[in-house]
């Protein structure tokens, strides 16, 4: 089906990545040449090569000789980087661990930051509690959440794990419809967001860890529960 004119390269890279990520093409099959998608497509070669160099770039595609292009297992070569079209196309398969990684991520950068943290971040932890109690709106509370998330990140000093957190906070902000249901009745959540932020604020490196991980697999349990 010819693609309307709008960003062509980007339609084309979203049709390919597509077929690739919901396995209509498989690991190690060859596409289509590049005349043939421009034709099927209804686009220019430039929109086309364009489209391909984002697939090459996630290591979606591996482009040899000649033009021939063969499909790369994304699992196998892919990055984080490829985790926002993942989701798209293969729904609960990718979300789930992607949230299991999340679980395990918080709950040790909780640890460190209980030993790591400042005083700035302990208090700004505990104001966004407060605030989180305080508020009315799912919307804003969504806000609020990453902003404690990210404090707690920010606050175990660690790179690798904000750099992991930058690529699910992508994903995250991509779904924040889908993802509101993990904010939602926060009674039960204002509990642990407030046993996580004393601890790490005291210093307790044990208590940190196991009330990150337990707010986050609430969290966890309620998206995968709303999930077909």
């Amino acid at each position: 089906m010819a693609l309307e004119r709008s960003s062509l390269p980007d339609q084309v890279f979203a049709e390919l990545a597509g077929a690739i990520l919901s396995g209509r093409y498989a690991p190690g099959e060859r596409l289509p040449g590049q005349r043939e998608l421009a034709k099927s497509l209804g686009v220019n070669m430039a929109s086309v090569r364009e489209g391909i160099k984002r697939l090459e770039q996630l290591n979606l595609v591996e482009v040899r000789h000649g033009n021939a292009m063969r499909v790369r297992d994304w699992r196998a070569s892919g990055g984080l980087d490829v985790l926002i079209h993942a989701a798209e196309h293969s729904g609960t398969d990718v979300l789930a661990p992607v949230f299991e990684a999340r679980r395990l991520l918080i709950g040790e950068a909780a640890r460190l930051a209980a030993q790591r943290r400042t005083d700035e971040q302990a208090l700004r932890l505990l104001d966004l509690v407060d605030a989180l109690a305080a508020c009315k709106d799912d919307t804003e509370a969504q806000g609020l959440d990453f902003a404690f998330f990210s404090t707690v990140i920010e606050a175990s000093g660690n790179l690798v794990l904000q750099l992991i957190a930058n690529s699910i906070r992508d994903l995250y902000f991509e779904r924040l419809d889908q993802f509101r249901v993990m904010v939602v009745n926060r009674k039960e959540l204002i509990r642990l967001y407030r046993r996580t932020a004393r601890a790490i604020s005291a210093q307790e490196p044990g208590r940190a860890a196991g009330a990150a991980a337990s707010l986050a697999s609430v969290q966890e349990a309620r998206l995968l529960g709303e999930m077909p």
